[in-house]
């Protein structure tokens, strides 16, 4: 079973790469434009045939009315002497009629005839003939002359005269066939010829490129780490070479994604291995902590429960440390929250040293309430914070003042929190690549996770974080997170229990 399997799955890997291989130089694009090509040309010799058939016959018929008259006056130039009936047919034999007539001065004279036809089908004065007429008689004797007797009348040069003859139209037609014959060979040569050059074109300036990025793109994909396969273009400036270009800086971006995303998941692999170990170290710490409760020490007793949070944080994180690993965090659990409570915490957890002149200031008054979750909101207010004091810590501000403010302010059911610093600000790379995880950050070494979690955050509670550019030095962000809407029945619950 094992061996079928891999056979039907052999069978269908062959059938996707002979669907994804381009196809041959005939039955890809360069053939189709090959066939389109001969195609329209003959189109548009079609559309010239007409005119040319037309004007084909026109000429055939004025050489033979021009033999006519020229056999006309010399017969009138020996009045009163009648030609002989001998003579006559073989004048009409050399001019292919069957009767000349020449008109002259308001009179007619029949000059030479072999019979007289009993009728006359068709009747053609090239004086009065148009280019829609000359075409639709043209197309009338290919379709249906043949057999029949036609009347042709002409002038004479640029003299008073003219000349009307009677002659068979089969002469004609045969004519005209052989012209439309070799017209289309001659069609079909010329369609040929300027197809073959324009394939052969095509091919070499479109075709074969075209093909050079697709062969590339499959070869890329089937590897994508490797850097042999990255495309390398001609360096031309026409569309394709252009393609080509975008082609190139896509698939090392490509290339560089996936190393970071291997590297992350490497990492997530060594942290859910050391996970456990760590959950029990911090659960040990834990349960001595809460020993100290028990010290009958002022210190002790000051210190102890920021302790205890700050080891119930470290179990918690311990717990979702691989959720940005799997692109997502638990949702919100919601309540009202004191952000000047939230903001102490902050303060004590980044125990900011005196020796540092480094300063923390809040801004908000202190019963503003707002409806996040307190650990989540945690973690964002303290990976800004965290942040401003790295940037802040061993540089020299720009004004000499060292300092992260928090503040914050409601308008309706919106807060908004600043979170500023006075450091250095922010580098362009790092404002490039904002909340883009190991490319967003703003120190050597760092990965730029903090800002990335930060966001997913903030995101989840249904609010905004953006960078604010200030006119002062230093990095400034804001954060607006919105209250839960509140329900009908929630309302009047409310409502009713108040009452």
């Amino acid at each position: 079973m094992p061996e079928q399997q891999q056979g039907e799955n052999s069978t269908v890997d062959s059938a996707a790469d002979g669907a994804n291989r381009p196809a041959g130089a005939f039955g890809g694009l360069s053939g189709k434009l090959l066939w389109l090509t001969v195609l329209f040309i003959m189109l548009a010799e079609v559309l010239i045939f007409f005119p040319s058939i037309a004007s084909m016959r026109i000429r055939w018929l004025e050489d033979k009315l021009n033999t006519a008259a020229a056999a006309a006056i010399v017969i009138d130039g020996l009045q009163p002497v009648e030609l002989p009936y001998a003579l006559q047919k073989e004048t009409l034999a050399a001019t292919g009629t069957k009767a000349i007539v020449l008109r002259k001065e308001g009179t007619s004279r029949l000059l030479a005839m072999s019979s007289m036809p009993t009728s006359v089908d068709e009747q053609y004065d090239l004086t009065k003939a148009t280019p829609i007429s000359s075409m639709g008689d043209a197309l009338d004797t290919l379709l249906f002359g043949g057999n029949r007797i036609i009347r042709v009348y002409g002038p004479v040069g640029e003299t008073n005269m003219g000349v009307e003859v009677l002659m068979k139209e089969k002469p004609l037609r045969t004519a005209m066939l052989v012209y439309a014959r070799n017209v289309l060979l001659l069609s079909v040569l010329i369609a040929l010829f300027t197809a073959t050059l324009i394939f052969f074109v095509i091919n070499r300036i479109l075709i074969r490129p075209i093909r050079r990025l697709t062969g590339n793109m499959q070869q890329f994909s089937a590897d994508p780490e490797n850097p042999q396969h990255i495309f390398v273009g001609d360096g031309g400036r026409d569309e394709l070479a252009v393609a080509g270009r975008r082609l190139t800086a896509m698939q090392m971006e490509l290339q560089k994604t996936l190393k970071q995303q291997k590297n992350l998941a490497a990492l997530g692999l060594a942290v859910s291995k050391i996970n456990h170990d760590m959950r029990n170290i911090l659960a040990s710490a834990q349960l001595m902590s809460d020993r100290l409760v028990d010290v009958d020490d002022p210190m002790v007793k000051s210190f102890a429960p920021k302790l205890l949070r700050t080891i119930d944080r470290a179990v918690g994180y311990t717990t979702e440390v691989l959720s940005f690993g799997q692109a997502s965090e638990s949702a919100p659990r919601r309540r009202r929250v004191r952000l000047y409570d939230l903001t102490q915490d902050v303060r004590d957890m980044l125990a900011i040293d005196p020796q540092s002149g480094v300063e923390f200031a809040e801004q908000m008054p202190p019963d503003i309430e707002i409806d996040a979750d307190s650990e989540q909101l945690f973690r964002v207010i303290h990976n800004l914070c965290r942040n401003a004091l790295q940037a802040l810590t061993g540089e020299t501000a720009p004004d000499g003042v060292k300092r992260i403010t928090v503040s914050a302010q409601r308008v309706g059911s919106v807060v908004s929190i600043i979170v500023d610093d006075t450091g250095p600000g922010m580098p362009m790379k790092a404002r490039q690549n904002l909340f883009a995880a190991f490319r967003g950050s703003a120190r050597s070494g760092g990965t730029g996770l903090g800002l990335t979690i930060a966001r997913e955050l903030v995101l989840a509670h249904g609010g905004t974080i953006a960078l604010v550019e200030k006119p002062a030095a230093g990095t400034q962000f804001r954060i607006e997170i919105p209250d839960r809407p509140v329900s009908l029945e929630d309302y009047r619950s409310r409502t009713q229990a108040e009452k």
